[in-house]
């Protein structure tokens, strides 16, 4: 009995030694997670500013959001994201989201995600962009052809027009086929309150307008007489 109890005040030491590094641990992560968000919402909001947009409530609007997906987006907000590569306007809806890397869980918790392979935006092409149906995208069940869609990145807006409305089998990947025109397609699941895994995809396609394809064309000429001012320099 004496020899347990000389034993147990250095076990009682270790342990606390031990506790204390695992909550000074938990502690730090914890700090980290949440400036590792508030530096997320500051660039969002930078890229706001620099649009001349006026600034949203900091939380989205809940209103038509699943309770677990409300869950999962607050709980998303500890973890660390890189910077949003463009935001997601759709006026008619009052939706506003960062159009974030990848299409994982958590990505698709805190905003919307460009699908890997399609286009990116600001470039020509498809733009596939991905959002959970009890979340963000919701509210593509109120859109309609003519309503506009908007994508906000490195400076500059581009407008697009919904052309295209469609239900599809969740293997039919020809809808981020190339267009067109430069385009922009919406992916969701269908139907919007169906419980459990749904089995359809939701689709919201867009064109870019006239007014930014005329853009758009005097971008490409401006760099191709760029180009060949160029070639001429260093044939000299």
């Amino acid at each position: 009995m004496r020899r347990l109890g000389k034993l147990e005040r250095p076990l009682l030491i270790i342990g606390l030694s031990l506790l204390g590094v695992y909550l000074g641990a938990r502690v730090h992560s914890i700090i980290f997670s949440r400036l590792a968000a508030d530096k997320f919402e500051e660039a969002q909001q930078s890229a706001l500013r620099q649009q001349g947009t006026p600034l949203n409530a900091e939380s989205p609007d809940f209103s038509l959001w699943s309770e677990k997906r409300i869950k999962d987006y607050r709980d998303s907000l500890n973890a660390h994201f890189a910077p949003a590569i463009a935001l997601l306007r759709i006026p008619k809806i009052h939706l506003q989201v960062p159009v974030l890397e990848g299409t994982d869980d958590l990505i698709l918790n805190r905003g919307v995600g460009l699908i890997a392979g399609t286009a990116r935006p600001g470039h020509e092409g498809n733009i596939g962009i991905a959002g959970h149906r009890d979340g963000f995208f919701r509210g593509l069940k109120d859109v309609g052809p003519g309503d506009r869609i908007e994508l906000a990145e490195k400076g500059k807006t581009e407008t697009f027009v919904i052309d295209n409305i469609e239900i599809v089998d969740p293997k039919d990947v020809s809808i981020l086929a190339r267009r067109e025109r430069p385009s922009v397609t919406l992916v969701t699941c269908y139907p919007f309150y169906f419980i459990g895994s749904a089995p359809q995809r939701y689709i919201v396609q867009a064109s870019l307008t006239n007014s930014d394809l005329r853009n758009l064309q005097a971008d490409k000429e401006a760099g191709s007489e760029f180009q060949r001012i160029v070639e001429n320099e260093n044939k000299k």
